[in-house]
């Protein structure tokens, strides 16, 4: 399977010496009421307290488009070539900046439409705010895609039950909680999982939550797939 081996946090601090302004291919948003589209490969926009981002960051990307009628309401155009390698990570992000102990609660509901081919994820991405450690979430996948790391058995946290994974990009430490069954809705309490990971398993310490990202990870999607999140909320206190 493939593994995913690049940083999207890394890949991005590089963009505006690597393509500023570039666009990737020629293709165009759907035509609806969207208040935003972007087929730039590092577009991005701030919506009612969520920052969206076209993130096309993996080498061999095709075409991709975002778009957006809010931070909660939004979707992708995407046409990636058959080949390995993540090409992209387009989501909506929010952001926390509270350490995992000062956090009473921290959740999110999701609600999405994807394809049923090519390859890809839609999962969380939660950072810490100097990035040395992220935490995936995958509530669905489809495809020859897998995590990065070795396995560490299973675990039922947040609402869900997940196999969880342990490794290293060569940037960060990457956690990875797989659901053990597709989702295309639901609400995943991420507090719980942060705190399991902090002082249960004892993989990092009392971290300040810089982000939580919501998106799709796409490796391939040959022919323009579409993928659709009908509402995403991220909450915290």
């Amino acid at each position: 399977m493939a593994s995913r081996t690049l940083s999207r946090v890394t890949k991005a601090l590089l963009a505006p010496a690597l393509a500023l302004g570039a666009t990737i291919g020629l293709a165009s948003a759907p035509a609806s009421a969207a208040v935003w589209n972007s087929c730039d490969q590092w577009g991005n926009t701030s919506l009612n307290g969520y920052t969206l981002y076209n993130n096309i960051w993996g080498s061999g990307a095709g075409s991709q488009c975002t778009w957006a009628n809010s931070g909660t309401n939004w979707g992708v155009w995407a046409d990636h070539p058959n080949t390995g390698g993540i090409k992209s990570y387009p989501n909506s992000k929010k952001v926390i900046n509270k350490s995992i102990d000062s956090l009473r609660s921290l959740s999110s509901s999701y609600n999405v439409s994807v394809p049923s081919s090519g390859a890809y994820n839609s999962s969380y991405d939660v950072w810490d705010t100097d990035y040395d450690y992220e935490i995936m979430l995958w509530v669905n996948y489809n495809g020859p895609v897998g995590p990065i790391g070795t396995s560490q058995g299973s675990v039922s946290l947040g609402g869900h039950t997940w196999n969880v994974y342990k490794g290293s990009n060569g940037s960060n430490e990457v956690f990875s909680f797989l659901r053990t069954s597709d989702s295309n809705s639901g609400t995943v309490n991420i507090l719980p999982i942060l705190k399991w990971i902090k002082d249960t398993k004892r993989w990092m310490a009392n971290e300040t939550i810089g982000d939580v990202q919501f998106g799709y990870e796409v490796t391939s999607s040959s022919g323009g797939l579409n993928f659709t999140t009908n509402n995403l909320t991220v909450s915290s206190s």
